[in-house]
């Protein structure tokens, strides 16, 4: 169960949304930052990729990593923050969790996904990664606009 250090706003509310993650995970040549889709479920970010992606490899070697969501609107001035720090580990893929995150994205019907998309992108995903976050830190740093 993750620890919420800190928070001003209710933290499931905003990974519910279709918002884009930072995965931050180490290397030999230093950190690395992927931008990724995810699902929140259980208590846990789940993201999909493919055996030849990098941060798959990367997790396996160190699942320590931080992953951040940032809900920001500019016209309405808002900017909330999460930050969640914890251990992903690698996974086969679950078809069903998959269409799930799409759904997020890409709305209800995969007919609408258009056929590049799916044959280039989605049919090559063979594994999930779990992170679940040990801490977590969300802050509301919206502003007015004038």
């Amino acid at each position: 169960m993750a620890i919420l250090m800190e928070h001003d706003f209710d933290v499931d509310a905003v990974l519910k949304r279709p918002l884009m993650a930072h995965l931050a995970t180490a290397s030999t040549a230093g950190a690395c930052d992927s931008p990724v889709w995810f699902l929140w479920e259980e208590g846990a970010i789940w993201l999909v990729g493919t055996s030849n992606d990098s941060f798959p490899k990367r997790l396996r070697a160190n699942p320590k990593c931080a992953i951040g969501v940032v809900d920001f609107d500019l016209e309405r001035g808002v900017l909330l923050h999460v930050g969640m720090r914890g251990c992903a580990e690698v996974l086969p893929i679950d078809r069903n969790r998959l269409h799930r995150l799409l759904r997020r994205y890409l709305g209800n019907d995969p007919r609408g996904w258009g056929e590049t998309f799916r044959t280039t992108v989605i049919e090559p995903l063979d594994l999930m990664v779990r992170f679940v976050p040990e801490t977590v830190v969300a802050r509301d740093q919206s502003y007015f606009k004038s």
